[in-house]
C-alpha cells in the first residue's frame, strides 16, 4: 500500500478544507460537541425528573422517529430558502432545544385542564427542536466523500471525516464529566452542561450564518416529495438488501437498550470511581460523572481504530470489517448488564464497545459504493430512511422490557420490567442480524 492509514488523517484533511466545506465542518463539530455533552446523559436527567423506565425507552423511540423523518423535509426547506438560512434555522432550533432542556426543571409539575404535565415532558419537546441540525445533510456528506476518493479508497475517505467528527464525541462526554463533578446534585450539575451547550450552539449558529457564502445557493418552489422518495427506495441497489436487513436488526437491538446504558451505570450497578491524585488527594466521582469518562474511553478507542480498520478493509474486504463492528454492537449489551459493579471492568467493557466504530467507515463505503456516481446522496438518504423507520419502536420495546409497561385500563402492569431480560433480548436480536449479514451479505466489487 502506498501509505499507511493514521488516526491523524482526519485532522490533516480538515486543515486543508476551504470555503463553505470548512464552515460546515466547524458547525458539524460544534453541534456534535453539544449533542454529545447532553444526549448521552438525558436518560439520567429524565429519571431524576421522575420519568419511568418505559418513558425513558419512549424517549429513545421519539429520537428514532425524528432521525427518520427530519432529513427529507430538512432538504425541502433547504431547497426552498437556501442553505445559508436553512442552516441558521436548524442551528437556532437546536440551540433553543438545549435551552429548553436546561429550564425544564423550573416548570415544575403543571395541572392544565385536568391533565398533569410532569417536568420531564419538556425534555421531549426540547428533543424535537434539538434534533434539527443533527439530522440535516446526511446524504450530502456521503455524496461528497464518494465524489472525492477512488472507489477502492471509500472506507479510508470515510475514516478521515469520521475521525474529525468523532473528536467531538470524545470531548463532549469528557467535558460533561468535568462539569458534572462541580455539584453533587445531578439536576444542578447537568444544567451547567446544558448551559455550555447553549453557548456552543449560539456561537456555531452565528459563525455559520456569517461565514457561509450563499452566492451559489439555488432556490426552488417545490420538491418532488413522495414520488421521488418511492423512486429512490425502489432503485436501491439489490446488493444493499442483506446489509440493510442485518444493519436494521443490529440497530434495532442497540436502540432497545442504548438509552439505558447510563441508567445501568448510575442505578442498576451504581458504580462511581475513587481516585487519589498527587497534590489533590482523594477524589470521588459520582456514577454519572464516571459514565462521562467511560464514554471518553470508548471514543478514544474508536478514534484509534477507525483509520487502521479502513486500511485493513482494502486487504480483506469491507464485509468482514463491517461484520466485526456489528458483532461488538450485538455482544456489548449482555456484557454490560451482567458485569460486576467494578470500575475497572466497566472501563474495559467501554473500551471494547469502542471497537464497534472500527467497522463504521467500511459500513458507509458498503452503502454508497454500489450507487451510481450521481446518486450517492439519494441512495444514502433512502437507505437510512428505511432503516430508521423500522428502528423507531425499538426504544419503546426496550423500555417496556426494562422498566415494565403500565396497564392503561387499570392497576398493575401489562409487562413486568426486567433489565437483564431487556439487554439479553437485545443481544439475541443483534446476533441474528450479524449472522444474517455474514451469511447473505455481498462485497463491494472495488474491494474484492
Amino acid at each position: 500500500m502506498d501509505e499507511e492509514a493514521s488516526p491523524l488523517d482526519g485532522y490533516r484533511q480538515f486543515v486543508t478544507l476551504s470555503g463553505d466545506v470548512f464552515v460546515l465542518s466547524v458547525a458539524m463539530f460544534a453541534f456534535s460537541l453539544g449533542f454529545q455533552m447532553t444526549t448521552r446523559f438525558l436518560p439520567e436527567y429524565l429519571r431524576v425528573l421522575g420519568a419511568s423506565g418505559f418513558v425513558i425507552g419512549l424517549f429513545g423511540t421519539v429520537g428514532n422517529l425524528l432521525s427518520a423523518l427530519y432529513p427529507y423535509p430538512g432538504g425541502a426547506v433547504s431547497d426552498r430558502i437556501g442553505s445559508r438560512y436553512a442552516l441558521t434555522l436548524f442551528g437556532a432550533a437546536s440551540t433553543l432545544g438545549f435551552l429548553l432542556w436546561a429550564v425544564a426543571p423550573s416548570f415544575g409539575t403543571l395541572a392544565i385542564g385536568g391533565f398533569t404535565i410532569q417536568p420531564w415532558l419538556w425534555v421531549f419537546v426540547g428533543l424535537i427542536l434539538a434534533q434539527a441540525w443533527k439530522s440535516f445533510g446526511l446524504g450530502a456528506t456521503f455524496a461528497i466523500v464518494k465524489q472525492s476518493v477512488p472507489p477502492e479508497r471509500l472506507a479510508r475517505g470515510f475514516a478521515s471525516t469520521e475521525t474529525f467528527r468523532r473528536s467531538a464525541f470524545l470531548l463532549g462526554p469528557v467535558l460533561a464529566a468535568g462539569l458534572l463533578a462541580l455539584h453533587p446534585d445531578f439536576t444542578v450539575s447537568f444544567r451547567y452542561v446544558l448551559a455550555v451547550a447553549v453557548v456552543v450552539g449560539v456561537v456555531a449558529t452565528a459563525v455559520q450564518h456569517i461565514l457561509y457564502d450563499a452566492s451559489d445557493d439555488s432556490f426552488g418552489d417545490s420538491v418532488e416529495g413522495l414520488s421521488q422518495l418511492r423512486s429512490d427506495l425502489h432503485s436501491l441497489p439489490s446488493t444493499l438488501r442483506p446489509l440493510l436487513i442485518g444493519d436494521t436488526l443490529v440497530r434495532f437491538a442497540n436502540g432497545m437498550v442504548y438509552v439505558f446504558f447510563i441508567i445501568v451505570v448510575t442505578e442498576f450497578l451504581n458504580v462511581g470511581l475513587s481516585l487519589s491524585l498527587p497534590g489533590v488527594g482523594g477524589v470521588d466521582l459520582a456514577p454519572a460523572t464516571f459514565f462521562g469518562l467511560l464514554l471518553g474511553v470508548e471514543m478514544v478507542v474508536a478514534l484509534v481504530v477507525m483509520a487502521p480498520a479502513a486500511a485493513l478493509a482494502e486487504r480483506v474486504g469491507l464485509k468482514p470489517v463491517v461484520a466485526s463492528g456489528f458483532a461488538v454492537y450485538a455482544i456489548f449489551p449482555v456484557l454490560l448488564i451482567s458485569a460486576p459493579p467494578d470500575p475497572v471492568v466497566l472501563t474495559v467493557l467501554f473500551a471494547f464497545s469502542g471497537l464497534r466504530f472500527a467497522g463504521l467507515p467500511a459500513h458507509k463505503a458498503l452503502i454508497v459504493g454500489p450507487a451510481e456516481a450521481d446518486a450517492g446522496g439519494r441512495v444514502t438518504g433512502a437507505y437510512y430512511l428505511l432503516r430508521n423507520l423500522i428502528v423507531i419502536p425499538s426504544g419503546a420495546l426496550g423500555g417496556a422490557l426494562y422498566g415494565g409497561l403500565p396497564n392503561p385500563l387499570g392497576e398493575g402492569q401489562l409487562i413486568a420490567g426486567e433489565p437483564t431480560m431487556a439487554f439479553a433480548v437485545a443481544t439475541v436480536i443483534g446476533l441474528v442480524g450479524t449472522g444474517y449479514f455474514l451469511a447473505a451479505g455481498e462485497e463491494f466489487t472495488a474491494y474484492q
